[in-house]
């Protein structure tokens, strides 16, 4: 598997729809990996989602010239941890006119993550855990610093490092999550030129004042994650943050305050 995939955006059919679910295989990300089928209820759901996010996103864009944002799904139930979505990646307006995602997704029972480009209707038909999407629209600044930097075979994966891990660090480098990769990537985008590795983009987003999600991980919960999914690991974290159950990791809510406080973006609502 490559570092960047690339799937067609187009979905004309449900028959279609079930083969892209297929080509998807067993990447996920801000979702349980547990292998279940994907029910009829659960195509029809996630088109519908697609379908409206596509048209708010046209909605968007025709009134405000808008041509990325971030999108959030709800892949499972992180209420216990404060916390709603699980997962975004940058939506973006092709010159052809088509909305595109590019996010990061792990392959199911590895350690391993790969940045893809998708279309809006392959970015919900996973099984979600609520149909609903989170959409942020950044200034025209950061939007351009983006596009430019999301259309490029290569800078797009300038910053993707394999190892994966769920929980991985916020600002270490030996695992990257999802919701890591995305936000080190806004940062090289912001500053292409002194930005060309994950400690330069992590330094970036301290010096801008980004602070990560903190979740209260329990050492018994810690040791059977790490003993049963390949994908979970907690030795990236500093030793007196990890024994004092505290998990600084980057979570969508946590990127969307910065984004926001930080006025690189309007506020996070929700597509129901």
């Amino acid at each position: 598997m490559t570092a960047m995939q690339t799937i067609s955006p187009r979905m004309r059919t449900a028959c279609l729809g079930l083969l892209l679910a297929a080509a998807m295989g067993s990447a996920h990300a801000g979702r349980s990996c547990e292998d279940r089928p994907l029910t009829t209820q659960s195509l029809q759901q996630g088109l519908e989602l697609a379908q409206r996010t596509a048209e708010a996103l046209e909605a968007e864009h025709a009134k405000n010239g808008t041509r990325v944002v971030l999108l959030a799904r709800v892949g499972q139930d992180l209420s216990k941890y404060g916390l709603h979505y699980s997962h975004y990646g940058w939506a973006y307006r092709t010159a052809e006119g088509l909305w595109r995602v590019a996010h990061k997704l792990n392959e199911c029972g590895t350690a391993s993550g790969h940045v893809y480009r998708q279309g809006l209707g392959e970015f919900f038909l996973d099984d979600l855990w609520r149909y609903e999407a989170g959409i942020q629209v950044p200034t025209p600044a950061v939007q351009q610093a983006l596009w430019g930097f999301l259309t490029q075979q290569r800078s797009i994966v300038r910053l993707q490092h394999e190892p994966y891990s769920m929980v991985s660090y916020a600002w270490g480098q030996r695992y990257q999550q999802s919701n890591q990769w995305a936000t080190e990537t806004l940062a090289a985008a912001m500053e292409p030129a002194t930005v060309q590795r994950r400690e330069q983009a992590q330094d970036w987003l301290q010096f801008k004042g980004y602070e990560p999600g903190v979740l209260t991980i329990r050492a018994l919960t810690r040791l059977g994650g790490r003993m049963t999914a390949a994908n979970i690991a907690f030795d990236d974290h500093p030793g007196d943050k990890r024994y004092a159950s505290r998990i600084e990791t980057v979570t969508v809510e946590s990127v969307a305050a910065w984004l926001q406080r930080s006025q690189l973006a309007g506020p996070l609502r929700t597509l129901p």
